[in-house]
């Protein structure tokens, strides 16, 4: 290999970059601005607490216009101004996938697998980047980046590291076997870099002291493709002129190396920090998504290596302490450059928990996820309030949450608090159920009617592809969505809204898609043949989107993603109808925002008479009263009556207003509040009280 090449991989890697970047920072007094020892939900909620988030690939953009362009109009972001749209997210952007020789190879996880610190070209440039945060500034909102501490794909990075070049080996959990165990490995294939390891062979490199052994569990497994977490390198000639095979730790895909957060050379700590600098002091961005942070510790144990939770450690029975450690080292050194974190994990709720304590200003709701699914499937809030319980229970407060509607991802059914909690007891519906069986109830819940019944909805391994249009229609048994009356269609747009009002009157922050704005549909299978054949269905999901209406002559975006069904349509045409979703969405955020509702405080979840009722009682801030959001999720009319007193000490009730339609209640009864909810209807009540 030449040295002229040599030369080219270290410059375009990461861990060379990132010496660059930190010397914008260090010996700066930009470094000591702005507390970072402790998270501040509240003051990242002030900062923006509406969020869009993107997906790039699913983004429709005209004719040679790139995403960052199409999201640099004006027009748009007047439009998100009056919707009430604070901030954007935007996923991942920098170049992601491999090289092989000179040239890049494209991404195999939807950007997920970055390689550079560089804006991959198709999604348009830093100037265009750092033209949308000044436009997004004028529109009184802000731009979301994205972290990802756990990996990278196989770039520069890793090929360097294969090549044991410099302390570039040090970023990976990646091993060096000794030729006298070759005959361990199994053979790469013709035109393949690496093989998955069987676990047989998994525990005998563990047995001649490799490799910690395997995990916990195997994401994405799959016989003959990925049956552990492990792959071989094929022979690579190092720059020393030794030939080697490495063994590599991967959590996700084979071509997304897992960094290693505990070597001496600290090169995956030094790569992350300078991504951060790059995104918060170059490119304008202000919040940080960490993704998979849960991920960032492994080490050697009895059985299967402790990388999650373990409860032979009863300190950290849900998380490995690096994983804790190297979260809270990354959400402070944001903070302490004037930016906030939030962290996408998907863990136990008392997990969640502890990575919040010193970590990120804020966690993805994945408390909530499920059981909102599970009440629109089932017309039933139980389950729903169970877990908003046990949010109470580990004192995670609704306002240190993202409640969203669609992301990138499915919709997951892992419910991971029951996995981390198997033998504990839940009562659910006045029967005690152990954790693992309530789980095994709840998931065969929704995939009995979601899941077999309608074929739009793909399962995967965590959860259902869909978008949360298809799971409305499949709770009213439209078994073909893509025909259907316009009746059915309203009925679909109604229980969105549900999903919409659960999650935007709660405290905190509140994001949704495009997918939820234009009312996407799953796109059918068929449709997708070419991306999910390595089985990962989410591409369903991933539909493609076109916002303003002013690309109608596209039927894919520019990454081949077909265009999804719409049933609302772009926003220019919704906001000419009261009663779209859009519109209607623009007035629960007029609502959200006159009342502060994203720094409230959530008191209670009242028990209901009516098993599809859920009911949320929150204090706002600056005495503004009291708030109840009130949501039937049957499709039948019911009553149910509140004893505000029992909730709220020493109140008494001045005025009682339905804000939704600005009609005042009757407030004549000195405990009682009661709620005739119609099916599948919504109420916001401001209680203005005398104390």
């Amino acid at each position: 290999m030449s040295n002229d090449y040599i030369r080219w991989l270290e410059k375009q890697s990461m861990l060379y970059q990132s010496k660059y970047e930190s010397r914008k920072v260090s010996g700066s007094n930009m470094q000591w601005k702005y507390p970072y020892g402790l998270p501040i939900p509240k003051t990242a909620c002030l900062e923006a607490s509406v969020w869009f988030t993107a997906y790039p690939a699913s983004t429709i953009t005209c004719e040679d216009e790139t995403f960052l362009q199409a999201f640099g109009h004006k027009e748009l972001w007047k439009i998100f101004k009056e919707i009430g749209i604070e901030a954007l997210h935007t996923g991942p952007l920098r170049r992601a996938g491999g090289i092989s020789g000179y040239e890049y190879t494209p991404s195999i996880d939807g950007g997920f697998d970055r390689i550079s610190y560089e804006i991959d070209p198709a999604f348009g440039g830093e100037v265009d980047f750092i033209k949308m945060v000044k436009i997004a500034k004028e529109n009184e909102s802000v731009i979301i980046d994205d972290l990802i501490p756990g990996h990278t794909g196989k770039g520069a990075d890793f090929l360097l590291a294969t090549l044991k070049f410099k302390d570039y080996p040090g970023m990976y959990h990646m091993v060096e076997i000794s030729k006298n165990d070759w005959d361990l490995l199994p053979e790469v294939r013709n035109g393949e870099e690496s093989i998955n390891l069987p676990k047989d062979v998994v525990e005998k490199l563990k047995n001649k002291g490799y490799i910690v052994g395997e995990l916990q569990r195997v994401i994405f497994q799959e016989n003959g493709v990925k049956e552990s977490n492990w792959d071989a390198t094929k022979p690579v000639l190092g720059i020393d002129g030794m030939e080697r095979r490495w063994v590599y730790l991967h959590y996700f895909k084979s071509g997304q190396p897992t960094l290693n957060w505990l070597d001496p050379s600290f090169a995956a700590n030094r790569m992350i920090s300078g991504e951060i600098i790059k995104s918060l002091k170059t490119l304008g961005a202000k919040i940080l998504r960490l993704d998979a942070n849960g991920f960032l510790g492994v080490e050697i144990d009895s059985d299967a290596a402790w990388s999650e939770g373990n409860p032979i450690h009863q300190e950290y029975p849900h998380s490995h302490p690096l994983s804790v450690i190297a979260s809270n080292t990354i959400a402070m050194l944001v903070r302490k450059l004037g930016g906030f974190t939030f962290q996408e994990l998907n863990l136990s709720v008392d997990a969640i928990k502890s990575f919040s304590y010193l970590g990120a200003d804020l966690s993805y709701d994945f408390i909530t996820r499920t059981a909102y699914v599970h009440a629109i499937i089932t017309k039933d809030t139980e389950f729903l309030r169970l877990m908003l319980g046990l949010m109470h229970k580990y004192g995670i407060k609704p306002n240190s949450l993202i409640h969203a509607l669609q992301n990138h991802d499915e919709m997951t059914l892992e419910l991971v608090h029951f996995c981390a909690h198997p033998d504990d007891f839940f009562v659910y519906h006045g029967e005690k159920y152990k954790g693992r069986n309530l789980r095994k109830k709840i998931t065969g819940d929704v995939l009995k009617i979601a899941g077999n019944q309608t074929p739009y909805n793909l399962k995967s391994g965590n959860g259902l592809c869909t978008t949360v249009p298809g799971i409305c229609a499949a709770a009213i048994g439209i078994k073909d969505p893509y025909n259907i009356t316009s009746e059915k269609k309203n009925l679909i747009k109604k229980m969105h809204l549900l999903a919409l009002t659960f999650n935007a009157m709660q405290p905190g922050v509140f994001a949704l898609s495009g997918w939820d704005l234009v009312g996407a549909l799953p796109l059918p299978v068929e449709s997708v043949r070419d991306l999910i054949g390595d089985k990962d269905y989410r591409w369903v999901n991933r539909g493609a989107y076109d916002l303003m209406g002013v690309c109608n002559e596209e039927n894919k975006s520019k990454f081949g993603i077909p265009k999804a069904h719409s049933l609302y349509g772009s926003l220019p045409h919704q906001l000419k109808d009261q009663n779209s979703f859009v519109s209607q969405l623009k007035k629960l955020l007029i609502l959200r925002k006159n009342y502060k509702i994203s720094l409230a405080d959530q008191i209670a979840i009242p028990n209901v008479e009516n098993p599809s009722v859920l009911i949320m009682v929150h204090v706002l801030s600056d005495n503004l009263g009291i708030e109840i959001t009130a949501l039937n999720f049957g499709d039948f009319a019911v009553r149910e009556e509140i004893d505000i007193t029992k909730i709220c000490q020493n109140i008494k009730i001045y005025k009682i207003i339905n804000l939704l339609d600005g009609t005042e209640e009757d407030s004549s009864m000195e405990s009682d509040i009661v709620l005739n909810l119609k099916a599948f209807e919504r109420k916001i009540i401001l209680i203005i009280n005398s104390i």
